[in-house]
């Protein structure tokens, strides 16, 4: 299970094979190839067209469906993506360098580190602009995290921390379900909600006027050469952490390109 995002950029494979057609089939060869692994660190040497799983799915009325996969018919379908590569050579929305790199996704669950880190990059009042612009959006989107308690209940496998997380921002108290709700349950992320987040989480830096932080809701077409990306990997990074980097980094990309960050929670 994993927050999936996509950059909504316009590119001939997005129109053949839809952003979600495209998803499905890497999802699937990932899926595909980690079977394929399992069978064989097991020492089954069975080949893909004779291995099959079962994959259980909740249907749109609130059933789990239960049916069985083939490996090799993910293997075929993901073949379909193969004359498409060449597009994403040098495309503005490869986020990750590597065929349909526009597309990524975060892991649950999302580990307590992450979540730690996450609230240790919001603006505090030293920061004024950039905290009164949290506290207003937060007031505004009637962001309370309480849509993320279910999430934490046992056996959910969203989090690795059961309990929330807070940190207190002058008379703003925010905590960890309130930012997972900012970042993935209020919609796709638009280019007007984009440069805002980009400025709570630090991705782009902070020290800016009035003027400059009211345009970033705006796209500015120079938006990559005046605010640069500030997320780097670091060795002390664990895997959710990493993850969250490049989500930003898409969000980013979204962002400068005036297009939308297309989420599936």
């Amino acid at each position: 299970m994993a927050i999936d995002y996509i950059i909504e950029y316009k590119c001939y494979p997005k129109q053949e094979l839809t952003p979600e057609g495209i998803l499905d089939r890497v999802k699937g060869r990932a899926r595909a190839e980690a079977v394929i692994d399992l069978f064989r660190r097991n020492g089954d040497q069975r080949p893909a067209d004779q291995m099959g799983f079962e994959f259980v799915r909740n249907s749109a009325d609130g059933e789990q469906e239960t049916r069985v996969v083939y490996v090799q018919e993910m293997l075929d379908q993901a073949a379909q993506l193969a004359p498409y590569e060449m597009y994403c050579e040098g495309c503005p929305a490869n986020n990750t360098g590597v065929p349909f790199g526009c597309m990524g996704q975060i892991e649950y669950p999302i580990s307590r580190a992450a979540e730690s880190w996450l609230l240790s990059l919001l603006p505090v009042t030293d920061e004024t602009l950039p905290w009164l612009l949290l506290k207003q959006g937060v007031q505004e989107f009637k962001v309370d995290g309480q849509a993320v308690n279910s999430m934490r209940e046992p056996g959910q496998p969203f989090f690795e921390e059961p309990s929330v997380l807070g940190r207190r921002l002058g008379e703003l108290m925010a905590n960890s379900n309130m930012v997972f709700q900012m970042l993935f349950l209020l919609g796709h992320i638009r280019p007007s909600y984009a440069g805002p987040l980009l400025l709570f989480f630090k991705a782009i830096r902070r020290d800016l006027e009035a003027d400059q932080i009211m345009t970033l809701s705006q796209s500015p077409e120079d938006a990559f050469e005046r605010y640069p990306f500030l997320h780097q990997p670091e060795p002390s990074d664990d895997a959710s952490i990493t993850q969250f980097k490049r989500f930003f980094r898409a969000l980013y990309l979204a962002w400068g390109l005036n297009v939308r960050l297309v989420l599936d929670v």
